[in-house]
């Protein structure tokens, strides 16, 4: 590599299962870009040292992900809005002059992977499962597909209450905080149910929710994509319920990174996702 290769990477712990390294490498072939994009495992603890490290070393800057999206939003000079209304950072920006600047496409990322699978709200409530950072970011994609009202349940029902008090002066949309134990309540005329806990991912269990609540035109949303196919969605495509599953949002989300780090807007296609599913398959 010549002295005009461009540095990014991914900073997280653990981060050997990130898709992100396999993402991007495959748009520097296809674009031929000169540029190099790594996995960078760094405990919580060291975050910050490593980061600055990272930005003397000439990286024009990192994506973020667990345990690091707080952090990231903290050692920031700047955010923009939807790390602001998310309390997080997926993607830290290395300037010239010595600013790191935070974003987080999340929101962006699960809009535009929601629209890709014909996903239209036009004034229908949502439900959302989860409230922590992830969660954040999916009210404000729910915003931007037009939610009339979105529907926060959670384990904890406090902590749902904190993330509608939190969020709710920073979009129209209304944000009604509930427990798991209200589903049966708003279930039938839900038409999107986005899932944003963990529960489901590998050695945990799926979320107890009755899915033949929900109309037969509802679409489930669960935004991990490891495993691809969830206990949840597994159940949803039993129940003949319209699935979509985290990988979109992942290749979604990454778009705006690649342009920042490497100069070329990238496009989403059937091929880079077979890239990573065959990734995925190959464990």
């Amino acid at each position: 590599m010549s002295g005009q290769v461009r540095l990014a990477g991914v900073i997280g712990w653990p981060v050997t299962h990130s898709l992100s390294p396999r993402l991007h490498g495959y748009w520097l072939e296809k674009y031929g870009v000169e540029g190099s994009y790594i996995a960078l495992p760094v405990r919580r603890e060291d975050f910050s040292t490593a980061v600055r490290s990272l930005q003397r070393e000439g990286y024009r800057g990192v994506s973020v992900t667990v345990p690091h999206k707080e952090a990231a939003f903290a050692i920031a000079h700047r955010v923009d809005r939807a790390a602001k209304a998310a309390g997080a950072v997926n993607q830290l920006l290395f300037h010239e002059d010595g600013a790191i600047e935070g974003l987080n496409t999340d929101a962006i990322g699960l809009a535009a992977s929601l629209r890709e699978a014909g996903v239209s709200l036009d004034g229908k409530p949502a439900i959302l499962l989860g409230a922590g950072g992830a969660a954040r970011a999916a009210v404000l994609a729910l915003t931007m597909l037009g939610a009339s009202e979105i529907r926060v349940l959670n384990r904890d029902r406090h902590r749902a209450e904190v993330l509608v008090s939190n969020l709710s002066s920073a979009i129209d949309t209304d944000l009604i905080p509930m427990g798991l134990e209200d589903w049966h309540k708003i279930a039938g005329d839900s038409i999107l149910v986005v899932n944003t806990t963990s529960a489901g991912m590998k050695g945990t269990p799926s979320l107890d929710l009755r899915l033949e609540a929900l109309p037969k035109t509802a679409t489930i949303c669960d935004i991990v994509y490891n495993p691809l196919e969830t206990d949840l969605l597994k159940r949803a495509r039993a129940a003949n319920l319209k699935t979509v599953d985290g990988l979109g949002m992942l290749m979604h989300q990454a778009i705006p990174a690649f342009k920042a780090f490497f100069g070329v807007e990238p496009e989403v296609t059937p091929a880079l996702r077979r890239e990573l599913e065959e990734a995925l398959a190959d464990g």
